[in-house]
């Protein structure tokens, strides 16, 4: 099994990714609260697909834990019951955790889908674990960084019921993407380590700065981004998800830092790019980052410019993600680099 390590570690990569890309499709749609509790949805394991049957109605049975729609509030049966001709508050407990009592059967599924999705994701995390054992007495570092991104996962699973509870707090929210960031560092971490190929890169002290500076400024931009985000979801909240182009009406300062610091973000990874290829550094990477930025950018003027068009926002997110985790695996190669030329 240990030759067939590495590959695991890549399909818990690809697993996290494929987290990050069902959250933004969420965030896209705005169906981020299409489930008022969590784990389960409406307290059903699977979730209803029209709004009668959550809506509380006479001589019909409702199952202990179920949740209801009744005058714009929630309920939770406290046993299962059978309603009579008149609502009966013994039965019931109000929900207390937030007053988001809407129901849209696509915003719905589409949450549901994206926590089904986390929950297999959790699968290969598990297996990483598990497997990681073997190596504990060749390198103790490798199921430490499996352990440690199995706990950050769960770690995630909760943050993502927090973000429920809160009604999609923004802190809350940029605290879920900065934590799922950290999740990518580990695996790349853990993949570089089992990773047996040959160091063919040169060490350059000024390239290595400039890719620290480089992580750290996308971490700052993805985190700006989910305030952005944040605000864009208000908006529509406001004027409806029809008025797309009321999207960015009145911006906050962290739009505005988020736009330009992009240029920031270029110009760092231009000085990367010139330096790879003056100095002959031979890092790969580097050709696949500007081109990522590239897409990044495009991306957002597009967003920007015609009303966030559908796809967009997602492909956005997932970009700057993949982005991150290539600038943290290059710094990997670098700081290698580094170490075996001393």
């Amino acid at each position: 099994m240990k030759k067939k390590f590495p590959l695991l570690i890549k399909i818990t990569i690809a697993a996290i990714y494929l987290i990050f890309l069902a959250g933004a499709v969420v965030r896209m749609t705005g169906a981020g609260m299409g489930c008022p509790d969590w784990p389960k949805c409406f307290g059903q394991y699977i979730p209803p697909t029209s709004v009668e049957q959550i809506m509380w109605k006479p001589n019909t049975e409702f199952k202990k834990g179920m949740i209801i729609i009744k005058n714009e509030s929630l309920f939770v049966a406290q046993h299962t019951v059978k309603t009579n001709a008149e609502f009966n508050s013994e039965n019931w407990k109000k929900y207390t955790k937030h007053n988001y009592a809407k129901f849209n059967k696509y915003h719905t599924w589409t949450e549901y889908v994206n926590r089904l999705t986390s929950a297999l994701a959790g699968i290969p995390f598990l297996l990483l674990l598990i497997f990681s054992i073997q190596f504990r007495k060749e390198n103790k570092t490798i199921p430490l960084l499996a352990f440690s991104a199995f706990f950050l996962i769960l770690f995630e699973a909760w943050l993502g019921k927090t973000v429920v509870d809160s009604n999609l707090k923004p802190t809350i929210i940029t605290l879920h993407m900065i934590a799922g960031l950290v999740v990518i560092m580990i695996l790349l971490k853990l993949l570089f380590i089992v990773s047996n190929k040959k160091m063919t890169f040169k060490y350059n002290s000024l390239f290595n700065k400039l890719l620290i500076v480089s992580v750290i400024f996308s971490l700052i931009q993805i985190a700006f981004g989910t305030q952005v985000r944040q605000f864009i979801d208000e908006q529509v909240k406001l004027y409806g998800f029809e008025n797309k182009q009321y999207s960015l009406l009145n911006p906050s300062f962290k739009f505005y830092f988020h736009r330009s610091f992009t240029i920031a973000i270029i110009l760092v990874n231009i000085a990367l790019f010139y330096l790879n290829q003056v100095k002959n550094l031979g890092y790969k990477l580097v050709n696949w980052i500007v081109g990522l930025i590239f897409l990044e950018t495009i991306t957002g003027i597009i967003m920007y410019y015609a009303e966030f068009p559908i796809g967009t926002q997602a492909v956005h997110l997932l970009t700057g993600s993949i982005l991150f985790g290539l600038q943290f695996y290059l710094w990997l190669q670098s700081r290698k680099a580094n170490l075996i030329t001393k």
